[in-house]
């Protein structure tokens, strides 16, 4: 960790012993404030708010545990190190009680010793800004959701209206790309969801999701992840980058599994994520557990590709296969949420994958004829949520 431009304050009558260390600490880069007695010592620390404070524990008119008490009544997370020249038990135990990052016993044979123990309380110190950091942006992010959730609970219209209007517009055209999506609930609100982003005028960042669950709570999820995913991908600036595209689909996915499993929202979801890249004409994708696996249909022939992995928000530290094959001009590929099955008239699962490839190979492959071909337009209650996205290449 480097030290520069990091502050510190020795508190110690003992003269010979403060400059020794005011020295060493110096030439290991460190900028040093000193005091022969707690009370100034304390002056400092409210005039310069050093980074770590060292304070020797016998001192007269204020000693250390005095000094340590004072310092975190106006900083709770400043590290206060306390050295002794007498190694008693009860000083060790009364030090860290009262919330000593470390206790050094004098005379310090090694240096380093003093060294270690300040990088280790400042690595502490900084670990811990960076959890409040996080934990604010997170209440900025759950202010979000919670303005989200309210108008859903209010009213199931409007919910269903905020959902839809969360996602994107459909037809989508990219050259000669066209991107379509139909999101069928099984209830007012759906927990499936489809987004889709142009980072650049190369690539086109897709994902479709099918949160576990039902309903209202099913949709809440959709709407945290619509925001979540967008920080995401603008945070750690993805696919924007030919060489990078793959490593960025992982660090998506990980970033999602991360936050929601953090969430505590009590759904999982599977996922698959895919980027076009428009210029070589070429699909990277990735699956989440998600069933049925995507489609392509070329030539008039449909196929399942191939993938694997495990769904988002059951596991820690996770990993994601990456996929790609060519985008032929006139192909299409076809992603589904698993709700499709359900409207199927095969009982089987091979039999319904089979049906829906034959399906697709027989020409009813655009957004039209699928829902046409499996009646969606008349459902009247769909026994699961039902999600379809086709991304077709014009010849």
């Amino acid at each position: 960790m480097p030290s520069g431009s990091r502050k510190l304050l020795i508190i110690d009558d003992d003269t010979i012993v403060r400059q020794s260390i005011v020295a060493y600490l110096e030439d290991s880069g460190f900028d040093m404030l000193e005091a022969d007695q707690g009370v100034v010592g304390m002056e400092l620390f409210h005039q310069h708010a050093p980074d770590v404070v060292l304070t020797d524990l016998r001192m007269p008119l204020m000693d250390g545990l005095q000094v340590l008490d004072q310092v975190h009544q106006v900083s709770q997370d400043t590290p206060v190190i306390v050295m002794s020249g007498v190694g008693v038990m009860g000083d060790v135990v009364e030090s860290l009680r009262l919330g000593a990052s470390d206790f050094l016993i004098k005379p310090l044979a090694d240096m380093e010793v003093l060294v270690h123990a300040v990088r280790k309380s400042l690595e502490r110190r900084d670990l811990l800004a960076e959890n409040q950091r996080y934990r604010e942006q997170l209440e900025e992010a759950n202010i979000v959701l919670r303005d989200h959730l309210r108008a859903l609970e209010k009213d199931q219209e409007a919910g269903r209206q905020v959902q839809q209007r969360l996602l994107p517009p459909t037809p989508l055209v990219r050259g000669n790309y066209c991107l379509e999506h139909s999101v069928i609930p099984s209830l007012f609100l759906s927990g499936d969801f489809v987004d889709v982003a142009f980072r650049s005028e190369r690539f086109l960042a897709f994902y479709l999701t099918d949160v576990s669950g039902h309903g209202a709570s099913s949709a809440f999820a959709t709407v945290w992840l619509k925001h979540a995913a967008t920080e995401i991908v603008h945070d750690h600036d993805l696919f924007v980058r030919e060489d990078r595209v793959d490593k960025d689909m992982n660090q998506w996915l990980t970033s999602v599994n991360q936050q929601l499993l953090e969430s505590r929202l009590g759904h999982h979801m599977t996922c698959l994520l895919g980027v076009v890249d428009v210029e070589q004409n070429r699909l990277h994708y990735c699956i989440a557990g998600h069933l049925p696996l995507p489609v392509i249909v070329e030539r008039g022939k449909a196929r399942f590709l191939e993938g694997k992995g495990r769904p988002l928000g059951l596991f820690p530290k996770q990993s994601w296969p990456q996929y790609s094959v060519d985008f032929p001009a006139g192909s299409q590929l076809l992603g589904f949420s698993d709700g499709i099955l359900e409207v199927m008239p095969p009982e089987d699962l091979l039999e319904k994958e089979d049906y829906l490839l034959n399906m697709l190979s027989n020409g009813h492959s655009s957004m039209a004829e699928v829902c046409q071909a499996l009646h969606l337009e008349e459902l009247e209650e769909a026994p699961d949520d039902i999600a379809i996205l086709s991304i077709v290449r014009e010849a």
